[in-house]
C-alpha cells in the first residue's frame, strides 16, 4: 500500500478533559455549555431538531432563548444524540487544546486574498483566514510528504474539501474528530485516490462521488428532474422541467408528479414516464420553461 500518512510518538497522557454543564433553556431546548462554546438542540419543521451554536453568552444557562444561537451544526435525530454530540465536542476540543496550537498574524498572501490571521499546526503548517475564504498552506518539505496524487504544487489547500489532505496526511496533528472528518471528505470527494492509496474499494454508500457517477451511470438515458416547482394550476402536483439524465442544455419535457411522491432526493428525482403525465399546459415557472426552481 503507498505511503501517505506521517507517523509521530503518540502522547501516552490523555488531555484533561473539558467540563460539559448540560441544561434546559427558557424556551425548554436542550442546552450544554463547554467552557465558552454554548450548543441547543433547537427545534425545526415537522418535527427535525438541529444542533445550533453560540460563543460567551453573557447569561446564565438557565436565561439563554434561541435567538442566542446563531451557528447552524446539523440535523439531530433526539437529546441522545444531542448528548451525544456534545461530548464529541468536548473530546474535541480538550484533544484540541492539548495540541498546543498558536495563532498568528494575518498580512500575509493568500490564493483567497490577504490572509487575516491564522493557525500555525507545527513547523511549516499554517491554516490561514480572509474575508471570504481560506486554507492551508504546507512548506516545501511538508508539501512533499503529502501522497503524489493529492499534492498541490503550491502547497495551497482550501478549506472546503482540501483541508482533509492536510489531516490526512499529519494525522498527528489533528484531533480524532477532525481526521474522521477528513476521511469521510476525502472518500466523498477523491475517492479514486482514496482507492490507490490505501489498496480498497468503496463499497457504496461510503463515497457521495462514486454514488453520483453510478446513479448517472444507471439513470443516463432517463428523464431527471432539473426544475420543480408547485404548481398553481394543477392542486397537490409539481410542475417539473426534466431532462435526459439532467444534463443541461439537452431536450426538455415537463411533467405534473404528485406533491406527496416529489422529493428531490440526494442526486435528483428520476421521471418514470408511465405514471408521470406528460405537461403542456400553462406554466408555474416565472418565464414559463423552468428557470425559477425549488
Amino acid at each position: 500500500m503507498s505511503q501517505i500518512l506521517e507517523t509521530s510518538p503518540a502522547s501516552t497522557a490523555a488531555p484533561e478533559p473539558c467540563r460539559v454543564s448540560f441544561g434546559h433553556s427558557v424556551d425548554s431546548m436542550p442546552i450544554a455549555l463547554i467552557g465558552d462554546h454554548a450548543y441547543a438542540m433547537a427545534p425545526g419543521r415537522d418535527g427535525r431538531h438541529y444542533l445550533v451554536s453560540s460563543w460567551r453568552i453573557a447569561r446564565p444557562m438557565a436565561a439563554w432563548t434561541r435567538a442566542d444561537f446563531y451557528g447552524h451544526c446539523g440535523e439531530l435525530a433526539d437529546e441522545t444524540a444531542f448528548r451525544a454530540k456534545v461530548l464529541e465536542q468536548a473530546e474535541h476540543l480538550s484533544e484540541r487544546r492539548a495540541l498546543g496550537r498558536r495563532d498568528i498574524p494575518g498580512g500575509g498572501h493568500t490564493p483567497w486574498g490577504p490572509s487575516q490571521g491564522g493557525t500555525a499546526y507545527a513547523e511549516g503548517v499554517t491554516a490561514h483566514s480572509t474575508a471570504g475564504h481560506g486554507g492551508f498552506k504546507l512548506s516545501a518539505e511538508r508539501n512533499s510528504k503529502v501522497h503524489p496524487t493529492l499534492r498541490s504544487a503550491g502547497g495551497w489547500y482550501e478549506e472546503d474539501a482540501e483541508w482533509a489532505i492536510v489531516a490526512i496526511s499529519f494525522p498527528h496533528l489533528f484531533t480524532a474528530s477532525e481526521r474522521r472528518c477528513a476521511e469521510a471528505t476525502l472518500k466523498d470527494s477523491w475517492p479514486d485516490c482514496w482507492e490507490a492509496i490505501f489498496g480498497t474499494i468503496l463499497a457504496p454508500g461510503e463515497s457521495r462521488e462514486k454514488d453520483r457517477r453510478a446513479f448517472e451511470a444507471e439513470h443516463a438515458d432517463d428523464w431527471i428532474v432539473v426544475s420543480a416547482i408547485t404548481s398553481e394550476q394543477k392542486s397537490g402536483f409539481v410542475e417539473c422541467v426534466a431532462m435526459p439524465g439532467g444534463r443541461r442544455g439537452a431536450e426538455e419535457r415537463r411533467f405534473l408528479v404528485p406533491a406527496s411522491e416529489y422529493k428531490a432526493g440526494r442526486f435528483g428525482f428520476v421521471i418514470d414516464p408511465d405514471r408521470h403525465a406528460d405537461y403542456a399546459g400553462p406554466s408555474s415557472f416565472a418565464d414559463g420553461h423552468g428557470s425559477r426552481s425549488s
